[in-house]
């Protein structure tokens, strides 16, 4: 399964992250979705703005240092780990995505998909963030 890992530091607090990233309710910065779906305390399922639904559950939660959840769609299914760290000027994220195509005439491309993808998120945090 190709892995894909992002990493980044912001000058604000840990919480003020923790709370953007894991807002189930407050997603208007991100730029690839279109709604977010609260199915139970657990799961919930994202779509994007053209409506592609991928569902996630929550598989730990650590406030303010761990989030962790599998994510399965049509076309993939996956494991997402998010740490968050204070340093001594703000926080650093370390975001990992270990995802498996369903589809063989899609597994070329995931590890480019999932870089690119990652690289929006960080730049649509970043923006959420100022």
């Amino acid at each position: 399964m190709p892995i894909s890992n992002a990493k980044a530091k912001f000058n604000c607090s840990v919480q003020k992250v923790w709370n953007i990233v894991t807002s189930l309710t407050d997603y208007a910065w991100r730029s690839d979705l279109g709604k977010i779906e609260v199915v139970s305390e657990n799961q919930f399922i994202e779509y994007t703005p053209e409506g592609y639904a991928t569902t996630f559950t929550i598989t730990l939660t650590e406030p303010y240092k761990r989030w962790e959840f599998d994510m399965e769609n049509d076309n993939m299914k996956g494991h997402w780990t998010g740490v968050f760290s204070e340093t001594g000027d703000g926080t650093e994220i370390d975001f990992t995505e270990d995802v498996e195509a369903k589809k063989l005439m899609m597994k070329p491309f995931v590890k480019g998909y999932l870089k690119k993808q990652q690289a929006k998120y960080i730049d649509d945090l970043q923006q959420a963030i100022l």
